[in-house]
């Protein structure tokens, strides 16, 4: 009958039944638990080891944080400076590319209407 009683135990512990499916049709819904399991009382007193771990844990997080608000804030940074580059070269291109015509009579620039004064430039 000591072969019967240990064989029960051992048949409890190692066979568990599933989860059926819940009449409410609700399968996501987990099983619910006793108060005194969810609620856990924290302890008044952490122990120094765990604290140093803590704090060195914290320490690393914004080191690591830090690095990479840098590498962001670089690659930004390299962005900007691309943009800026492209766009003074347009600018040199264009004045490149320019077709300028000389005015060599003086006595034209007195006649001229206000229209074409402002499409002169001065080089």
């Amino acid at each position: 009958m000591a072969a019967t009683v240990s064989e029960n135990n051992a048949c409890k512990e190692t066979k568990k039944i599933p989860r059926g499916r819940p009449k409410s049709g609700r399968i996501w819904k987990s099983e619910k638990q006793r108060k005194s399991a969810v609620i856990a009382v924290k302890q008044l007193h952490t122990p120094w080891e765990k604290r140093q771990q803590i704090r060195m844990e914290c320490k690393l997080m914004k080191v690591y944080e830090k690095e990479l608000k840098d590498e962001t804030k670089k690659q930004k940074e390299e962005k900007w400076k691309k943009i800026k580059e492209k766009r003074e070269r347009k600018a040199e291109n264009e004045k490149k590319s320019e077709i300028v015509q000389v005015i060599t009579n003086t006595a034209k620039i007195k006649r001229m209407k206000k229209k074409q004064l402002r499409r002169i430039e001065t080089r």
